[in-house]
Parts: structure tokens; sequence; C-alpha cells
């Protein structure tokens, strides 16, 4: 497949954020409007940290230098009445996927606060340029004093769709709606890769954040990724709270390859999951962790993808300025990856980097055997010597676990991707079925009609099998036309699918 560079297609360029008038950045709409400005700080001694008095509330914060790129910096902050934080990083983390071009500046991550007007900063290095990016999400009050309400309870949460039984069985994700409430729309139509891989990340917030105020911190994240660094989404694929809550992020679908803004070089390639907090000190909660482990296990299992072992992946030029290895290298990383495998960074944070290999143990158990689906274009029928090719094209592929047993006797389904309001939805429809022969080989016949310009994704779905394969997906696949949507029935399967080994 080709498609164009994340630099284009995948967040926006680095610089669109930069050029643009600083008073373009004031106010978002929503309910509480969602408000951005800056504050210049000048240079920045090494060693003594300065306090910062902010005019108005923050709810969010996020720092923008010049030079140099690695110098140390950290931050701390003070609610009203409150004491002073502990100092977390407040460097960048390689998530984006654009390379910054000569006489850029660096920005670090943006911070959740929960409300605050005094903030202090130090660095190991002295530091030329210093902004402070400042986003209010609160209406002024302050996202902790908010608390209560719908968004406190996971209950009052839509849950995402589609229910997709793969590995353990799909958890419960809270839709992107329930925190962007319509008033943090992507900029665009969402890009589609691959997943053949999961980064772990955390957002270095720090970790005494309540449950209420999850969906608003969401949204300024949102609003930082998109309107400082000129992103097109929150850049993250999924979000986890302390308290095992995981969210949908990045508009797509929970079951698409959906590119994210999460890994320098390897957006294409890979999804993205971040732990809201800071572990370089302490371990994410027991409920955080169970979220990620089983989501990890559906998510890699519906893409056909195994938990142990490496991939060997290309790093994207696009990224490849927050890569540890150059452009275009081919680099084997872990199929769960901490984030610094791939970048240069610290994230997930020492602590939960260190707990990755019982994460990824944990994960192996929960989804012990994955299945493969493909599907690619072919001729209608095999050529037969001494006569013409038949004309038309069809549709095919093989479902087999991932040591080649196939899986026979069971229905596929052949589905096109219809997306609108810039991926917010996302319907994958039906427009043929077959069953897998003994070999686990499938064909689908179709005639074609023209397409509209850009033409049609493809994607095949085997929706799994009681006590054999769980549910995949294929990758997608382009064509220049599209099958007529007017689907025969789905043929019933005659053959139970191909049994695990016992325990």
């Amino acid at each position: 497949m080709t498609r164009r560079s994340v630099l284009a297609a995948g967040a926006g360029a680095l610089a669109g954020g930069l050029l643009r008038p600083h008073r373009a950045l004031a106010a978002l709409a929503g309910p509480p409007p969602a408000r951005l400005r800056e504050q210049a700080l000048g240079d920045l001694a090494a060693g003594a940290p300065r306090t910062i008095a902010l005019a108005r509330n923050a709810d969010l914060v996020g720092l923008q230098w010049q030079a140099p790129q690695r110098a140390g910096l950290q931050i701390r902050l003070r609610r009203p009445g409150g004491s002073w934080s502990p100092w977390v990083s407040a460097q960048g983390h390689g998530h984006g996927p654009d390379r910054p071009a000569p006489g850029d500046m660096f920005f670090g991550e943006p911070l959740w606060t929960g409300g605050v007007r005094e903030l202090q900063l130090r660095a190991a290095r002295a530091v030329s340029g210093v902004l402070v990016h400042l986003v209010d999400v609160s209406g002024g009050v302050g996202a902790r004093r908010l608390l209560g309400g719908p968004l406190a309870a996971a209950a009052a949460l839509p849950l995402a769709a589609p229910q997709l039984a793969a590995g353990p069985g799909p958890p419960p994700i809270i839709a992107r709606r329930a925190w962007a409430r319509r008033v943090s729309p992507p900029a665009v139509a969402p890009e589609y890769g691959a997943v053949r891989m999961a980064f772990v990340h955390h957002t270095e917030n720090p970790n005494g954040y309540a449950a209420g105020e999850v969906p608003a911190m969401l949204r300024a994240i949102y609003a930082f990724h998109r309107f400082v660094h000129g992103w097109n989404d929150i850049g993250y694929n999924f979000a986890i709270d302390l308290y095992g809550r995981i969210f949908e992020a990045r508009a797509g679908g929970i079951d698409e390859p959906v590119v994210g803004a999460q890994a320098g070089g390897y957006n294409l390639a890979s999804s993205g999951v971040a732990v809201l907090g800071t572990f370089s000190g302490v371990p994410i909660s027991t409920p955080a962790q169970n979220a990620l482990q089983t989501l990890l296990a559906w998510k890699l299992s519906l893409h056909g993808v195994s938990s142990a072992g490496r991939v060997t992946v290309r790093v994207n030029p696009a990224g490849a300025s927050y890569s540890r290895f150059p452009a275009n290298a081919r680099v084997s990383l872990p199929r769960i990856a901490g984030h610094r495998d791939g970048d240069s960074t610290e994230c997930p944070g020492d602590v939960l980097y260190g707990e990755l290999p019982a994460i990824r143990a944990r994960v192996l158990t929960l989804a012990p055997r994955p299945s493969l689906l493909t599907l690619a274009l072919a001729p209608a029928s095999p050529p037969v010597a001494g006569q013409p090719a038949a004309p038309g094209q069809a549709l095919g592929g093989r479902l087999a676990f991932l040591d080649g047993t196939a899986i026979a006797g069971q229905s596929v389904q052949v589905q096109a991707r219809t997306v609108s309001e810039r991926g917010e939805s996302v319907l994958e429809r039906m427009i043929a079925a077959a069953v897998t022969d003994s070999q686990g080989n499938y064909t689908v016949p179709a005639s074609y009609v023209a397409a509209g310009r850009g033409g049609v994704w493809l994607r095949a779905l085997f929706a799994g099998a009681p006590g054999g394969a769980g549910a995949t997906v294929s990758e997608g696949l382009h064509v220049a036309a599209a099958p007529a949507l007017s689907p025969p029935p789905a043929p019933s399967p005659t053959t139970p699918a191909a049994a695990p080994p016992a325990p």
C-alpha cells in the first residue's frame, strides 16, 4: 500500500502551529469553552527555580523554548491554598511525527494541573526563549473544582463500538464523544496504516487527579496537541486513567489501524496507548495495569499480532528526528514496546518501563493464539494455458493461526470503510461474504462500479468462533473501484474452526 507521509497526513505540519499568530490561539468553542494563551518568560538560568504567577486559571501547561533541545527542564505546580507538587519533566517525548526544520523551537509535554495560578520552572542548563502555553477548559474556575456530575462516573459514559471478541474479548472502551463532547473535532479525516506493534506511554501528569477530571484532561491535551503543536487530533490512540478506565483518544475507530502522533518514526506501523500520569518513580495502579494488559491483548489479537517476540519496522523519515535510529533504518522492536525503545525519550518512566516484561507475559496469557486474516485482489479465476484470462477481479485471502494452521469452514466478511465527521463516525459495511475452504482460503467474486475520487478502502473481518479463534481483521486494501454494495446473504459455516491446543 502507498500513502502520504505522516508529515502531511498523520498530524499536520509542526510549523503550522508556529506560524499562526498568537492571537489565533485564543478561543476554542465548547461547553465550557477551552481557551489557549501563552506567556513569554524569556531566558531561564540553570539551577535556580523561577516562580511564575499566572493572571488566570490554567488547567494544563506546556513549555516551548529555543535552545538547547536537552535542557533538563522540570516543572512543578501549586494549587490555591496547597503545597508544591513533585517536580516532573517538562521535556518533549517524541510523540509527534513531524521533523523540526532548522530554527524551529522545541516543545515539552502538556502537563495537566486541574487548575493553578502558580508554577515553578527549573533547568539543568541555561535555556533561551522560553514560552509557557496555558490551556483553560473550565471557564476560569479550575477543572478540579468542577468535579461531580455525569463525567465522574464510568457508568454514565458511552462505550465505543464495535465490540469484536478478539483475544480475551473486548474491554469496555469509553467512546471519544464522552470527552470530546462534539467540541474537539479532528482537523481532517484520519489516516490508516497497520498495527504491527504497540507503544506504551505515560503523559507525565502528576498522579493525584480525580476520576471526574479525566474528560476535561483529555480535552485539554487535545487542545494542546492540535492548536499548539498543529497536529490533526490528540496524539494517542488510547488513554487509560489510574482508575482503570480506557478511553478512545484519536478519532478513526477503535478497531481500525488509525495513524496517531504518538511515536515519531513509527506511527504508520503501530498503535499507542498512554497511561495518564507519571511513572518514573512509582508503578501504575493495579486497575490501570489490568486495563492496559486487556487492551493490548485485544488490540494486537484483533490485528493478527502476537504479544511475544519482536518485529522489524522501518523508521519513517517524517518522524526520524525523534527516533533513536536514522531515517529509513530497519529496526527490531518488541511487539509491546516502551516509547523509549524507539525514540529518544525517558517515556514511559523507569518504573513502568521495568514492568513491561511482566505486562507482555500477562498479555500473552490473555491472548495465547491469535489468528491472521489476509485480503488481496486476484484474477476472478486462475488463467488456463492457451486460453485468455477471465475478465474481472476477485477478492480473496486466507484465515489461519499464526503458526500457519488453517481455520476452515468459517465465514469471512469483506467490508468497505466509510468515514464521516472527520473520523468521529466510521462505518464498515459488508459487501460480500465467503466461507474458508479446507486450507483456510476464501474467494469473493465481485463486480465493480466506478468509485469516487480516491477509490475505496476494504478490509476482511472474521468475527470469531466459540471455542476456536477470536475475531481478527485484515490490513486495509485500497482499490480504485468499488464493489457494488449489494451483498449476497452471508453463507453459513460448515466446519468448526481449528481448535487451539490443550493448555
